[in-house]
């Protein structure tokens, strides 16, 4: 059994464990430590059921033993051992292994701190390796845990592990026949860790207000607290709101104590909390810098019960998730809740069994998140690539989902409160703050650049939303009209382009304006463009109008048309406005035109060089519809050609109306200003050339047409 310095040598090269065995030094695992021993005493053996025959009786403690195979020499299951006479730890096959005869002491497999699930015996899918992956989580002295094939796993693993890295080297997890889960219960992965709850908790209501984007709060009695301990913090529900609607939900640092009745946090809060709100603290020993890799997932059954996921972590710390790439994961296949600090990177879902079912079929959901990466993921067939909810400080980049006609948006947020996310390159349908009431369908601060998609809804309570270089193309399969929905709420949408887009406004939190520039959209026949709900101004600077023909803007609040253009269909009804106040300063707008809807008192402004051409289903440019309301037209600086003579530069004939035009051009057509529905009317400086003024009131105290060049 005892070889010589030169084949120990060799044997120590082709099983790569020279590291670990070296003659008269003495290897360290966990606490336990092998005696020095001679070089006689390091021995080899071909497998590990010829290591548990041995006698151990004429072996000192601390022997060490060289073995070539787990089943057969080379098979990639090698170890060193050392034999610990006095142990009595279980047996689990290997990084602890019993004598067959049942005689005291234990082989201790002697590693760096890296182990292997062949040296366990796991080298196929034949035997669930459960019981191998307990025994290595388990050993504190294991801080790197390595497959090396594929392997089977029917247990729903549960632990609270730190400082443990779990790489499965690209092989298969199946998972057949794996153990019932729990109802609606996504935290039932193979693979799951979760921190302590703590039983210390502080509970109290806000003696004063915490304002928007603060790290310092006010408790009871800054005592109960100590730097660099983590605790949950959440404020009770919104008061009249949805049964789980709050705005803060988060796991923090404490950072210092400011004083006895304030302490600072690693967060700065996204949302103001008035006084007497109600806030719990409920300290948290978390699981730390746990990290699971490079893993090929199949899932089991159809449903909640049978069905199975990878990778779960509650109430963790820079715990990061890379290369997993899941076939029918059931539940979310990195499913994070109270998290903070991590990376979710190149992973994929593809068909899971159901999109159906709410909260299955993610690739990963983050439910009260903070500083989050997610970044070069894909999906197929699923329901969500990525949920953020309640969620904050979070970024997703250049992921990409397809396959999403029957599914759900790759990308989401719940709308239970987010705040400062950002999307970055991205791909797939995307649907923001949108779950329900129940959440509170409120987010802020969210960014999207460089996005491509055929559906992008963000029209709940989202405030500050900036969307920048948003391609939104409409796909036959799923929405064939190319919609991209803002909310009026300091909404800044730059360089995009969609056919229908439309400004909805469910919030107005915000103190930035809503402005829509250097965009580009094609709107079907009869589109609203702004609905009706919207108070806020929305201002439309140098964007482009194709086809249209009688889109609606039926909201009261101000619109502000800057150089746009805008491009009537064939025979295209005109813009139709609600609008209190519309100013249309410079620009082109052909064949299309603009009619005031009369449904409230409204002012147009046309000034900055404007161009009217052509003609509409309405026969004018400008007009009004009938109706008993007060319309204030102030046009300057236009100029308006026609050649259809049966159009109108200007039509109105109803209502009540005051009227000033100057400095204006009009070519060919007619101008129509019916003298019953005018109050007052400056006519002046204005060229008419080839213009027939089919109606026009005489001079009076209240009526100036003169000083104009006709030709």
């Amino acid at each position: 059994m005892s070889v010589n310095a030169s084949s120990r040598r060799n044997l120590l090269r082709a099983s790569g464990l020279a590291g670990l065995v070296v003659a008269g030094s003495a290897v360290a695992t966990g606490a336990a430590q092998a005696a020095p021993s001679p070089a006689s005493t390091v021995s080899t053996v071909d497998t590990v059921d010829e290591l548990r025959a041995l006698n151990t009786t004429p072996l000192d403690d601390g022997a060490q033993v060289l073995v070539a195979g787990y089943h057969a020499p080379g098979d990639g299951g090698a170890m060193a051992v050392r034999w610990d006479k006095k142990s009595d730890t279980a047996h689990n096959g290997g990084t602890v292994i019993a004598p067959a005869d049942g005689r005291p002491g234990r082989w201790v497999q002697l590693h760096n701190g890296t182990v292997d699930f062949r040296t366990f015996g796991h080298f196929d899918t034949e035997e669930p390796a459960d019981a191998a992956l307990d025994a290595m989580i388990a050993d504190t002295s294991v801080h790197r845990i390595e497959a090396h094939t594929d392997l089977h796993f029917t247990e729903r693993h549960l632990w609270n592990r730190s400082h443990i890295e779990l790489d499965f080297g690209g092989h298969r997890m199946v998972t057949d026949g794996i153990e019932k889960n729990t109802h609606d219960n996504p935290f039932g992965a193979v693979l799951s860790f979760r921190g302590t709850v703590t039983d210390t908790t502080v509970k109290h209501a806000l003696s004063g207000k915490v304002i928007e984007l603060t790290d310092t709060f006010p408790v009871p009695d800054a005592t109960a607290f100590e730097v660099g301990q983590w605790w949950s913090v959440q404020v009770d529900p919104v008061a009249g709101g949805g049964g789980d609607e709050r705005e803060l939900q988060k796991l923090v640092e404490i950072t210092e104590i400011v004083d006895g009745g304030h302490i600072r946090i690693g967060y700065l809060n996204g949302w103001e909390l008035a006084e007497g709100r109600r806030l719990t603290w409920t300290r948290i020993e978390p699981v730390l810098n746990t990290h699971i890799r490079n893993l090929v997932f199949e899932g089991a059954g159809p449903d909640e019960y049978t069905g199975s996921h990878p990778v779960s972590f509650e109430y963790a710390v820079g715990c990061d998730v890379s290369g997993i790439h899941a076939t029918g994961s059931f539940w979310p296949v990195v499913m994070r809740r109270w998290c903070t600090r991590f990376r979710t990177e190149e992973c994929s879902l593809k068909n899971p069994p159901t999109v159906d079912y709410g909260g299955a079929g993610y690739l990963t959901q983050q439910i009260y998140c903070l500083y989050g990466r997610v970044a070069d993921c894909t999906t197929s067939n699923v329901r969500h690539l990525n949920d953020l909810t309640a969620s904050a400080y979070c970024t997703v980049v250049n992921c990409h989902g397809d396959g999403d006609d029957a599914g759900g948006n790759p990308f989401t947020t719940h709308g239970q409160y987010e705040h400062d996310l950002l999307f970055d390159g991205n791909s797939g349908l995307m649907d923001i703050a949108n779950s329900g009431a129940q959440w509170g369908i409120s987010a802020k601060r969210i960014t999207v650049r460089r996005h491509v998609c055929s559906w992008f809804t963000a029209n709940t309570k989202i405030t500050d939303l900036t969307l920048e270089d948003i391609t939104v193309i409409a796909r036959p399969t799923f929405d064939q009209a190319g919609t991209l929905t803002v909310n009026a709420d300091g909404a800044q949408v730059r360089g995009c382009t969609a056919r229908t887009f439309a400004v909805a406004q469910r919030s107005a939190r915000s103190s930035r304006p809503t402005v829509i520039s250097d965009c580009s959209f094609e709107l079907p026949a009869g589109a609203v463009l702004v609905q009706t709900p919207v108070t806020a101004q929305v201002h439309f600077v140098r964007c482009t109008f194709k086809g249209v023909d009688g889109a609606i803007l039926r909201g009261a609040g101000p619109v502000h048309f800057t150089d746009c253009t805008v491009i009537g269909a064939e025979n295209a009804a005109p813009l139709s406005i609600g609008s209190a106040d519309l100013r249309i300063d410079g620009g082109t707008y052909d064949n299309t035109g603009v009619e005031l809807s009369a449904v409230r008192d409204q002012r147009i402004t046309v000034t900055g060089g404007t161009r009217l051409t052509g003609s509409n289903k309405a026969k004018a440019l400008l007009g009004r519809a009938a109706g008993n309301a007060t319309l204030t037209w102030d046009i300057s600086s236009l100029t308006s050609v026609t050649t259809d003579s049966g159009t109108a530069h200007i039509r109105i004939a109803d209502g009540t109306n005051h009227y000033a035009a100057t400095g204006s051009r009009f070519t060919g057509g007619t101008l129509h200003l019916a003298p019953g529905a005018l109050e007052s009317l400056l006519h002046t400086s204005c060229v008419e050339q080839g213009t027939k003024r089919t109606a026009m009131p005489e001079d009076s105290n209240s009526v100036r047409t003169e000083g104009n060049l006709t030709l």
